[in-house]
């Protein structure tokens, strides 16, 4: 039972990991280097904390690219 737990766990995990990477892909940054993007990715982490605007336009922009899927 608990290696069923831990193999559902890991899973999970993997299918996160692969999710955030596609995100990475349809936003056009495949070739960036790793540096580049961990960077990027810090930056608007501090960024956003707090500033309810700057979370509501950044989300904005997602929903666009994601409603534009169909296209």
């Amino acid at each position: 039972m608990a290696r069923t737990i831990t193999s559902d766990a890991r899973k999970k995990d993997t299918r996160e990991k692969i999710e955030l990477g596609g995100l990475i892909v349809k936003a056009g940054l495949r070739y960036e280097k790793r540096a580049l993007l961990l960077g990027a990715l810090i930056d608007i982490a501090r960024r956003i904390k707090g500033d309810d605007g700057e979370q509501s336009r950044l989300t904005a922009i997602g929903v666009e690219a994601f409603g534009s899927d169909d296209q």
